[in-house]
């Protein structure tokens, strides 16, 4: 055999098995929109943080730590079955940085044993090709990479310079869908860079979404006339985003506050790594209950309580996966109490930064 046909062969597996991981994936999507659209008693997102600790430290972020153990990988398959026995449809790993988890392939083989759809959030530096397959065998459908700039700089070494191999890597070898995720807004030095991104995603066939940080005072502010133009331009490049459909990026954009009923805490969880249930990252601390503990009613509770920072919130996958919900429901409850964080380090790391919405 030709070294040429080799890789040609190779190149046709890697095609066949990615398409038939699509559309099995695509599949499974819509009958969990469709079970969502009939009942609202179950959560259809859940992110949950296997490590806090990451192998980055960029000064913007506000989600990790650089001396946490993992999570033991049992007890992250105990929390993955009360998910799952919640009626849980998808399930995305975050950290931290969850590749630095020893046991992170089995994790995502239990989400799938459970019948959920398992995605992960990364920065991408730990990707071999090696590495690749071994997320391919374990069933791995969605991977999300956020790149910030197109050079590293003091703000973030996650640059299109110290990624795009890896791109070029996930381009010739996943199996699951991967999406490539810029960022404007308040810190960004250069904007086209969003755009170079965002265009080297595409051309790799991989898809690609923006993301807007939050001003200094953690407030929005609205993009310059260039910006906008940039972000319109990604926006139009995402075909297979679900983000496309929710204008509250557009809102978000202009500096505008959104009108919607935000659901966290009921069809999307945020679990820490302490085994806890959050609104979402940004929000650590409520309702701050145990998983183990959190009952159906406890969900059905916020389901119908009015968040006070949803206005101006700029967390993308919550506002996603409000859109199942904006349309019934109002919301006229007011928050509980907020519970105290536990008694670690990782605490004084809630609410300070930047604040994006690239998840």
């Amino acid at each position: 055999m030709s070294q040429g046909y080799g890789k040609s062969h190779a190149s046709v597996k890697v095609w066949f098995w990615r398409a038939e991981r699509f559309l099995h994936t695509r599949m499974r999507e819509l009958r969990a929109i469709a079970k969502a659209l009939v009942s609202t008693k179950h959560p259809f997102l859940v992110h949950i943080i296997p490590t806090r600790r990451c192998n980055l430290a960029c000064t913007y972020c506000n989600e990790f730590d650089d001396f946490s153990q993992p999570v033991a990988v049992e007890e992250m398959k105990n929390r993955l079955d009360l998910l799952a026995d919640m009626g849980t449809s998808i399930i995305t790993i975050s950290g931290g940085e969850p590749l630095l988890h020893p046991e992170l392939d089995e994790i995502i083989r239990h989400i799938r044993r459970r019948g959920m759809i398992a995605g992960m959030i990364t920065n991408g530096f730990l990707l071999t090709e090696e590495r690749i397959e071994q997320l391919n065998q374990a069933g791995l459908e969605h991977l999300q990479i956020s790149i910030d700039n197109t050079m590293p700089d003091d703000v973030s070494k996650k640059s299109l310079k110290t990624l795009d191999q890896k791109l070029n890597l996930l381009a010739k070898h996943a199996y699951f869908q991967v999406n490539i995720n810029s960022v404007l807004g308040s810190g960004v030095k250069d904007p086209e860079d969003a755009l170079k991104i965002a265009h080297r995603a595409v051309a790799l066939g991989l898809t690609s979404t923006v993301g807007i940080i939050h001003d200094h005072d953690g407030q929005l502010k609205p993009l310059g006339p260039r910006e906008i133009e940039i972000f319109e331009e990604i926006m139009t490049l995402s075909k297979r985003s679900f983000s496309r459909f929710n204008e509250f990026q557009h809102n978000v954009a202009r500096g505008k506050e959104h009108n919607w009923r935000c659901r966290s805490g009921s069809r999307y969880l945020y679990i820490c790594e302490d085994g806890l249930v959050h609104w979402c990252s940004q929000q650590r601390g409520y309702p701050g209950i145990s998983l183990a503990q959190y009952t159906p009613e406890m969900r059905r509770r916020e389901y119908s309580t009015k968040k006070f920072c949803a206005p101006r919130c700029t967390v993308s996958c919550v506002q996603q996966v409000g859109i199942l919900d904006n349309w019934r429901d109002p919301q006229n409850l007011k928050p509980l109490p907020m519970v105290p964080p536990p008694a670690t380090p990782q605490a004084e790391l809630v609410q300070i930064g930047h604040v994006r919405s690239d998840s």
